[in-house]
């Protein structure tokens, strides 16, 4: 799944590893994925069992399902979702945001901030906290806030910035009335700045080589700051432990130790019911049925800051054609996807409409429905008119090249496998043959860093509340993150035309006229997001559904 964090990203991890009960739907003229009765808006409901510090006992272990991805920096275009939570445990939370997106400064890190704008432009003066010190002794200073910035602001192409949205605008940054103040200067007003700096690197990290592979199927814990460090890390299984932080000088973490076990997905659910983990996504309705009544554990659900989305490679030799791209997507039902999703999770959900937006935030609109309608029968049309005729066992023709279309399926998820039969049901009577091509989980990244595919499915995870600033990294023709290659010059200049504008609302409207002609390109199709579904340890304190929520990890911990 693709996501957006409280960091400047735009990651990627397999759909069939999403942490949550998701998945929802699309399709016809309708509201939800039976067409009927279903809400206005997505779930904003979360459920994590907040807990105050103090109520939280010293000691014990919490454990989950993870390891260190392939590319461990969560600035990288390679980073995943998990990758960037794994980040989280050993470096600095520098910048949070509440379940609905207020901001959070962490007074370990930015003891304050202030922010000003003089004659249009903005300016942002972090002070930060005396005492924060990287693990190898580096004081943090403002010399970290640059080299954060110098690395992800596009100046230097030859470093592989997962978004350099934001970062392009600052034009200096520069020490204030001593090392701990960082003076960060804009050209114009950047509403949405707190997403630039949640976290940042080591100098040392943010060199081209270090920032490229240092952090490859590697931990860095001596460029780290936080109340934990890392403890162990098995190369050989992919665990992880990690512990308290000796150097670390704030609260300190509730827990003796945080662990994650390199499991595959479908084996997490078994770890839970054995007790070898203390928190498991509930992916379907199987899943939940397994774990639901289990003594000891309690279901925590909640809204869900995830979208799933049916990519197209417009660089592969059939996609190319815009009118076999937008024949699919008018074949696509995405009521009946979702209803395969949903099947015995008593969940309903409007049918999502953008990428950067959901229906439960302020701003959103349904772009999608303003330019695409579930019409098979007009699909057939188009392809008719460019030239792709009906050939003798119902599949189309076109100067002798038979309508076939690739479809990546990773892993042996049931849930994906369904779904992926029912894209080849749905193709079929229009003429066109779905191939299903099977790869391992493994191959997520290497598939779309060399776009190995025609379609695929994967998602997004939104860890901040400022959707509008990523739509570049969906749409423009110019991002590695634009995994579907399509867009022009042109349009890229309407989008980055939204960055500048500092009203929020103004900016989501904005925003939401230029996705409607991005999604014009019909190489993108949203299609479901679903609940954050959990199985939860009774007791386990500020873990669950959160939506834009990242719990400080010293808060994590067990009940008194």
């Amino acid at each position: 799944m693709r996501a957006r964090l409280a960091l400047p990203i735009a990651l990627v991890a397999a759909v069939s590893v999403a942490a949550t009960a998701c998945q929802s739907s699309s399709g016809k003229d309708t509201d939800g994925p039976d067409g009927k009765d279903a809400p206005k808006a997505a779930s904003a409901a979360v459920d994590y069992n907040p807990q105050p510090y103090e109520k939280i006992k010293d000691g014990g272990t919490y454990t989950t399902v993870g390891t260190f991805d392939d590319q461990g920096n969560p600035f990288n275009v390679n980073a995943t979702l998990t990758a960037s939570r794994v980040w989280g445990w050993y470096n600095a939370a520098a910048i949070t945001y509440s379940p609905t997106g207020e901001v959070q400064y962490n007074p370990d890190y930015y003891s304050d901030v202030k922010v000003a704008v003089e004659g249009g432009n903005q300016k942002v003066t972090l002070t930060i906290n005396p005492k924060a010190t990287f693990n190898d002794g580096t004081p943090v200073d403002w010399t970290a806030i640059k080299a954060t910035w110098k690395a992800n602001n596009g100046s230097d192409k030859d470093f592989a910035a997962s978004s350099t949205d934001g970062y392009d605008q600052i034009t200096s940054v520069e020490q204030g009335k001593n090392a701990k103040q960082a003076v960060i200067s804009f050209k114009g007003v950047n509403a949405s700045w707190s997403t630039l700096f949640t976290t940042f690197l080591h100098p040392k990290a943010a060199t081209v080589d270090n920032f490229n592979k240092a952090y490859v199927k590697k931990a860095h814990p001596e460029w780290g700051a936080g109340p934990y460090t890392v403890g162990k890390w098995d190369t050989h299984s992919g665990n992880i432990t990690f512990v308290r932080n000796p150097k670390w000088w704030g609260k300190k973490g509730k827990l003796d130790k945080r662990v994650y076990v390199n499991l595959e997905p479908t084996a997490a659910v078994n770890a839970f019911k054995n007790g070898q983990l203390d928190y498991t996504s509930a992916v379907d309705a199987e899943s939940l049925k397994q774990i639901k009544g289990l003594k000891g554990t309690e279901i925590r659900s909640g809204g869900s800051p995830f979208e799933y989305s049916l990519y197209f490679n417009t660089k592969s030799a059939v996609l190319a054609d815009k009118a076999v791209r937008k024949a699919i997507e008018q074949s696509v039902d995405r009521a009946q996807i979702a209803k395969i999703q949903f099947q015995g999770l008593d969940y309903k959900e409007p049918l999502p409409g953008s990428a950067v937006l959901y229906s439960f935030q302020k701003g959103y609109e349904d772009n999608l429905s303003a330019v695409l309608k579930y019409a098979p029968d007009e699909a057939g049309k188009s392809l008719d008119a460019a030239g792709w005729k009906p050939g003798s066992d119902g599949v189309r023709v076109k100067d002798g090249k038979k309508l076939e279309v690739g479809y990546t399926l990773l892993g042996d998820d049931p849930l994906e496998k369904a779904t992926a039969g029912a894209f080849a049901a749905m193709l079929k009577p229009v003429g066109i043959d779905l191939v299903i091509k099977k790869g391992d989980d493994a191959d997520f990244s290497k598939v779309l860093s060399d776009r190995r595919f025609d379609l695929f499915l994967s998602g997004n995870r939104s860890m901040d509340p400022y959707g509008a600033r990523y739509l570049c990294d969906f749409y423009c023709s110019d991002r590695d993150s634009n995994i579907t290659g399509a867009g022009s010059p042109e349009l890229d200049k309407e989008i980055r035309a939204t960055t500048g504008i500092a009203d929020l609302d103004e900016q989501a409207a904005a925003v939401n006229k230029v996705e409607q002609k991005a999604l014009k390109q019909y190489a993108f199709l949203p299609l479901f997001s679903g609940p954050s579904t959990y199985g939860v340890k009774k007791g386990l304190a500020n873990v669950g559904a959160t939506i834009f929520y990242t719990p400080l990890p010293e808060t994590v911990g067990w009940e008194k």
